[in-house]
């Protein structure tokens, strides 16, 4: 049986799940770099709350695509933040100021957000959701130019 859009409604689920795993991971990756643009000190201090800063506003709008993506897959997207911290593989950080620890969570952060954003690309390819496979690619695609570009920082 398949779903509005034609998907197998088995597979959208599934996806669905996966999704707001994601979505899960994103809502946290997204606090923890409020945190570190309000609480970042230092001499990076200029460079790196600009640059939290950017992080945010993408991760926000990856959020609100991925709860969409969700919706139109016909499933119901995470809202609470007990959701969010209960099915997110990415940790709360706190206190944290220093840029290079910062720029270390924003990697770790990254790293797993990939690891699960190429399982949804494998797991909608084999559905032929060619709608989440485009947004997983795309996603992929920036999340590892970011990578290379945190780790030449790092560097």
């Amino acid at each position: 049986m398949k779903n509005l859009i034609g998907i197998d409604k088995t597979k959208a689920e599934e996806l669905s799940g996966k999704l707001n795993q994601l979505l899960a991971d994103y809502q946290v990756f997204y606090q923890n770099l409020r945190g570190l643009h309000w609480n970042i000190k230092g001499k990076e201090f200029f460079e790196l709350h600009v640059k939290f800063e950017e992080f945010y506003d993408d991760a926000v709008i990856k959020i609100d695509e991925i709860a969409e993506r969700i919706l139109t897959l016909e499933g119901v997207p995470f809202h609470t933040f007990s959701d969010y911290i209960n099915s997110s593989n990415i940790a709360e950080e706190k206190g944290v100021s220093n840029g290079i620890e910062g720029v270390n969570i924003v990697v770790k952060n990254l790293s797993s957000i990939i690891a699960l954003e190429r399982d949804i690309l494998s797991l909608s390819g084999d559905a032929e959701d060619e709608g989440t496979v485009s947004l997983m690619s795309d996603y992929i695609s920036q999340t590892e130019k970011t990578l290379w570009m945190l780790n030449s920082y790092l560097q």
